[in-house]
């Protein structure tokens, strides 16, 4: 069955995807749709490249995800329960954040983003442990390409509708429009199938911080699964960088808000869909080790394209060419990881350890690439790009460790010390 039929047909991966919309939705608000709000108000570049702390919550996640391992709401269950707690919060949260104004009230905007930071990083340790729940391991590749496509676009709504809005209405409106799209996730938790085998949750909240690491580390061995941790923390390090400042960087060079907006959201969105079910298949048919290394190395060249931008005369092939391979690579970078991730997970502790390990990413992407405004503004965005390249290498050096202990096959098998 073709894979866009088999997402409308499917229940389950119906629900990954409007699920996965949900959970795309709140990050670009926060991050790079905000960017764009402050750089029209004229604030530092080194400022709008340190505002990324405000998605610290994300790397942090797996404090708190052991409790929605072990408490289970009164309502919809373990997984779905707290998905739709943390989906109408989020609706209240995001309505008011644009009523800020960045050149005046900084901190009342950052304390505003952690909280909506904060609650979408509950939200993924719900949806991420759910999506693991219900997927049988041969349908993690194509799962993970269908919420990854729902997530992309709610990025695409949250940064590129969001750009061409702000063209033309306040930024408040843009906000408040933004948080009415939470209902799609709402609707959707009250209907979503529940996971096919119940799991009983730990007994005690003590239980459910230390069996997760414990059941990590025996099975996969300490050597193979520090390395493991090291190299999802470095994997997509160089494409962060570039992420965090991609929009500063073409606002920079003379393109306006709608010019960018309208090509994430058209040929852009193309690429990215292309690039997600692609990733899906491509990691079902050929397996991790394929996957990782061909993904990981158009990963790292994908950030050549802005480099050429960089060092010629801005033009509109020029602005189509450079987003759409960065945001095919992405796509296929995102699914493979996803699945990748899934993998690693057994279902008593998904919360916690899909929230490990995601969080380690969001350490790469927010934490470690936190600078890139303030090395953007040392080096120019030239060098700047030149160095995204290089910082993708030492991903790319572990992967033969990696791949070494996982089956190009079965990744239910990968560092598998049983």
């Amino acid at each position: 069955m073709p894979p866009l039929l088999k997402i409308i047909q499917t229940p389950k991966m119906a629900a990954l995807l409007l699920l996965g919309f949900s959970s795309g939705l709140p990050l670009f608000l926060t991050s790079s749709t905000l960017q764009a709000w402050m750089k029209d108000a004229n604030v530092d570049l080194g400022t709008i490249g340190w505002f990324s702390l405000a998605g610290l919550p994300y790397t942090l996640k797996f404090f708190w995800s052991p409790l929605l391992d072990r408490f289970v709401p009164p309502v919809l269950g373990r997984r779905r329960g707290w998905l739709i707690i943390t989906q109408i919060l989020l609706l209240v949260s995001i309505a008011p954040f644009g009523w800020h104004n960045p050149a005046q009230a900084l901190q009342l905007i950052a304390l505003n983003a952690i909280l909506i930071s904060f609650l979408s990083a509950t939200q993924d340790i719900a949806g991420d442990a759910y999506r693991t729940d219900i997927l049988s391991p041969h349908e993690l590749g194509f799962g993970a390409s269908t919420w990854v496509l729902g997530y992309r676009i709610a990025i695409l709504i949250s940064s590129s509708l969001a750009l061409v809005l702000a063209d033309y209405l306040p930024w408040s409106v843009v906000y408040g429009l933004m948080a009415l799209l939470m209902g799609v996730g709402i609707v959707t938790t009250l209907w979503a199938p529940e996971p096919a085998s119940a799991v009983q949750p730990p007994d005690s909240v003590i239980e459910a911080v230390k069996l997760p690491f414990i059941n990590f580390f025996t099975k996969f061995g300490l050597t193979p699964a520090f390395v493991l941790l090291v190299f999802i923390l470095l994997y997509r390090l160089g494409d962060s960088l570039v992420s965090n400042m991609a929009t500063p960087f073409l606002l920079d060079i003379g393109y306006s808000k709608t010019e960018i907006g309208a090509v994430r959201g058209t040929t852009g969105f193309l690429a990215t869909t292309l690039g997600v079910l692609g990733g899906g298949l491509f990691y079902t048919k050929l397996g991790l080790s394929i996957s990782l290394w061909t993904f990981g190395l158009l990963q790292a060249l994908s950030n050549l394209a802005y480099y050429v931008l960089s060092i010629q005369s801005t033009s509109a092939f020029a602005l189509t060419a450079a987003i759409n391979i960065e945001n095919f690579c992405a796509g296929l970078v995102t699914a493979v990881f996803a699945a990748f991730l899934m993998s690693l997970c057994d279902q008593r502790f998904s919360a916690t350890q899909y929230a490990l390990l995601s969080s380690l990413i969001a350490v790469g992407g927010i934490v470690l690439a936190s600078p890139a405004g303030e090395l953007a503004k040392q080096t120019g965005w030239s060098s700047f790009f030149l160095i995204t390249v290089v910082t993708a290498i030492p991903g790319l050096l572990l992967l033969p460790l990696v791949t070494r202990w996982a089956s190009p096959v079965d990744t239910m098998k990968i560092l598998s010390k049983d």
